[in-house]
């Protein structure tokens, strides 16, 4: 899978669905003004500026291994504390935040278990430790009608009904083997209007994540073959996609 992308390729791959999830993900969190808060994997910052928004700058930290991901999050939100580092080994003391999140990103995680437990590290007792991935597995998430149209064509396709905490139930038993067992779960649903299908489809074509990696491995007449039968799921336009997101807060 490729992450090895501009910031702005990424946001109009998935911003468009992470920006309206990181309101409803920052309400489960409990965030509030006067709390030291920790974005893990922050990529482009959607989740970062949602924080920046209800505790200032000053309170907000974040995480990113991708280089361009992290310095577009510099330049987009000056006086954040943006570290590349992978979620696995934070660059913090014990107890430094009020909570830590993690957007999207905990099933790309080389070992999620190490990373939920160094978000438990890092977070003071009684604080919050957040998660949520998408639905990928119960085909609620937002790429779900594209490898619903890949599976059609290629039985045999990875797609990311795979990656770890993607399938009901995963996510909470990856906070309770990371020692974090006071934990809710729930679904943050968030809806996006397309104004038609070549809106929809032409981000795919960019390269960002397993989706547009397998797109860009096909032959340009086996990637025709995929956006037309992409095409046959959905309507012409507007193209209205729901997408749900399993998601686990705990206390340490």
């Amino acid at each position: 899978m490729s992450f090895d992308v501009s910031a702005d390729a990424y946001l109009r791959f998935m911003g468009r669905y992470s920006e309206p999830l990181a309101a409803r993900f920052a309400d489960l969190a409990g965030v509030r003004p006067g709390q030291r808060l920790l974005d893990v994997g922050c990529g482009p910052g959607a989740l970062t500026a949602e924080l920046v928004r209800r505790a200032g700058t000053d309170a907000v930290s974040a995480v990113e291994p991708s280089a361009s991901f992290a310095d577009a999050v510099r330049e987009r939100l000056p006086g954040v504390d943006v570290r590349r580092s992978a979620a696995e080994q934070l660059p913090f003391p014990d107890h430094t935040f009020d909570a830590a999140a993690a957007q999207l990103v905990i099933h790309f995680m080389t070992d999620p278990v190490q990373g939920l437990r160094e978000m438990g590290r890092v977070t003071r007792p009684g604080g919050v430790v957040a998660a949520c991935v998408w639905d990928h597995a119960g085909g609620r998430g937002p790429l779900a009608a594209f490898w619903s149209a890949v599976r059609e064509l290629d039985p045999a396709a990875d797609d990311e009904s795979g990656l770890a905490g993607v399938r009901e139930g995963q996510l909470a038993d990856l906070f309770s083997q990371a020692g974090l067992d006071r934990t809710s779960v729930t679904t943050l649903t968030v809806r996006i209007r397309h104004a038609s299908f070549d809106h929809w489809w032409q981000p795919f074509t960019l390269g960002v994540g397993p989706a547009g990696g397998y797109v860009a491995s096909l032959a340009p007449d086996r990637r025709a073959e995929l956006r037309e039968q992409c095409r046959r799921l959905l309507p012409a336009g507007p193209v209205e996609i729901t997408a749900a997101a399993w998601a686990v807060s705990g206390r340490t």
